[in-house]
């Protein structure tokens, strides 16, 4: 319950300051103007136009997901949720606001991209469903640990980007594949091992932060 009134919180908060809301929603538009804007009349392939969904994606979690630890570290209440909570419950909390975070980021990024790129076609909608909500869960999990590394830091803006990629970048490279398949209409039981991949990530992230939490947080 106490990971679920802090996660409340948050979500209050953010509703009254929209901070990463609006941040999102910016980098969003803004990104995929470009793109539409820099293609122009030219005919894009669909592997290129899954590529560019994932790219986006991935910049919009830098841009939006980096405070979940930080606006404590601001508002000077680091130490009263150490002192109500215990550090499960408050990475609990935090990793739901993520999540949610992202889950809406990604369906407002989904349905764009289907509805203004004539060449995102997926013929295999299942295996995306599952590549997309395995890959959100991941990227909240990843999102929410490196934020409680960089609210230590000195330079929070510059480390968030700088120790994303490489911890992201084995899953964005298996959801590109995974959409790949998708795209192609291949069966679930030819992309089985992909979809291993992406669990094995998923348990894996979650695990090492629950682990890591309690000695990052009492930093």
């Amino acid at each position: 319950m106490k990971a679920f009134a802090l996660f409340k919180k948050d979500w209050l908060s953010e509703l009254r300051t929209r901070y990463a809301i609006n941040a999102l929603a910016m980098f969003i538009l803004v990104t995929i103007s470009v793109i539409l804007f820099s293609i122009g009349q030219e005919k894009i392939t669909e592997y290129l136009t899954g590529g560019l969904l994932w790219v986006v994606i991935f910049f919009s979690a830098m841009s939006g997901l980096s405070r979940a630890f930080v606006s404590e570290e601001e508002r000077g209440t680091t130490l009263t949720l150490q002192l109500i909570a215990s550090p499960a419950t408050i990475f609990s909390g935090k990793l739901l606001f993520n999540v949610i975070l992202v889950f809406l980021m990604n369906i407002a990024i989904t349905f764009l991209f289907s509805v203004l790129f004539e060449s995102f076609v997926i013929n295999n909608a299942l295996l995306f469903l599952i590549s997309f909500i395995f890959g959100n869960i991941g990227i909240a999990i990843s999102s929410t640990i490196i934020a409680a590394i960089i609210s230590k830091a000195g330079s929070k803006g510059t480390l968030y980007p700088v120790l994303s990629f490489p911890i992201l970048l084995p899953l964005i490279l298996t959801l590109l594949e995974l959409t790949k398949f998708a795209i192609d209409g291949d069966l679930l039981e030819d992309s089985l091992v992909e979809i291993f991949v992406l669990v094995c990530y998923d348990v894996i992230m979650l695990t090492a932060s629950y682990l890591l939490f309690d000695f990052i947080w009492k930093e």
